[in-house]
């Protein structure tokens, strides 16, 4: 009597006492999950933008090609004489406005200053969002009493704050710093009150089948659920607080980015006048990369 393994046409194999048809590959050609070929859609020697961009290098020279582009097409316009001196002067007459500062010791003290406000403001401002978002989150009493005055306040422009907080807190550092805290709590405060709202209420019960309640089941599950929401606001936030900077900065003030912003607008020093908005523009995103790193880091840990 022949063997069974003799009986079983090429291409398949016995499983469980059956015989399951299993599609015979060429010799020569690859796996569909060869490593040679990484897949559909992946090139053939394993190259894929997406396998590139995974290159915290490659993002990173990727990122740089636009504003290499800009400065660039900057330095041409300013060579071809498309725009004078007064309206765009060159990057070189921007870096020896930069340099005159340095040596001047105030250019240091314009950035950390400004640098000091936005993160006393932003740090406040997100926590008191953070809390105030959780209560509307997590309350629809709250929902219904608070809800509707912060969304009112939301739509006020950040200008029209400044004569008030003059009239109530004179001009100092606390009306500043409380005008850059308006801005950073808005985007915290509606980010985490509309993420709470989605969280999985079967994985709420089960908290609280455990025992877990109140403030406890808030920081034990809830806000971890949402860790991803909340840094979005966060970093809205952040973005906020270099924005409402320049308007806090119009309140009387002798240092700072936003002051030699307009304080170059006033005196015709267009050079600086760009030199303080791309140090705005470089130091925002500087934070910005600070606070994304974190955001990995917490979603490690708990989402």
């Amino acid at each position: 009597m022949p063997r069974l393994g003799n009986t079983l046409p090429t291409g398949t194999s016995v499983a469980d006492g059956r015989a399951a048809a299993v599609p015979a590959t060429p010799a020569g050609a690859a796996r569909p999950d060869s490593p040679v070929t990484g897949g559909p859609g992946t090139p053939a020697n394993g190259w894929s933008p997406a396998g590139i961009l995974s290159h915290g290098w490659a993002r990173l020279l990727l990122g740089l090609i636009l504003p290499a582009a800009v400065l660039a097409a900057w330095q041409l316009s300013t060579a071809a004489g498309l725009f004078s001196v007064v309206q765009l002067p060159p990057p070189a007459m921007v870096l020896d406005a930069g340099l005159d500062l340095i040596q001047r010791g105030q250019l240091g003290q314009h950035i950390a200053i400004s640098t000091q406000r936005v993160l006393i403001g932003f740090a406040a401002g997100a926590a008191l969002g953070l809390v105030l978002g959780s209560l509307v989150g997590l309350s629809r009493v709250a929902d219904a009493l608070l809800a509707p005055t912060i969304g009112a306040l939301r739509a006020v422009p950040s200008l029209a704050w400044v004569p008030l907080l003059i009239l109530w807190m004179k001009i100092g550092e606390d009306s500043k710093v409380t005008l850059i805290l308006i801005g950073a709590f808005f985007p915290v405060f509606t980010t985490v009150s509309l993420a709470l709202r989605h969280v999985d209420r079967n994985l709420v019960e089960a908290a609280r089948a455990f025992g877990l309640k109140g403030v406890k089941l808030l920081t034990t599950v809830q806000l971890p659920a949402v860790v991803p929401a909340v840094f979005s606001g966060l970093r809205l936030a952040l973005a906020q607080a270099w924005l409402f900077l320049v308007a806090a900065e119009l309140i009387a003030s002798s240092m700072g980015l936003g002051f030699l912003l307009t304080d170059s607008q006033n005196n015709g020093r267009t050079d600086r006048l760009l030199l303080a908005i791309v140090l705005l523009a470089v130091i925002g995103k500087i934070t910005d990369a600070l606070l994304g790193l974190a955001e990995k880091w917490a979603v490690k840990r708990w989402a």
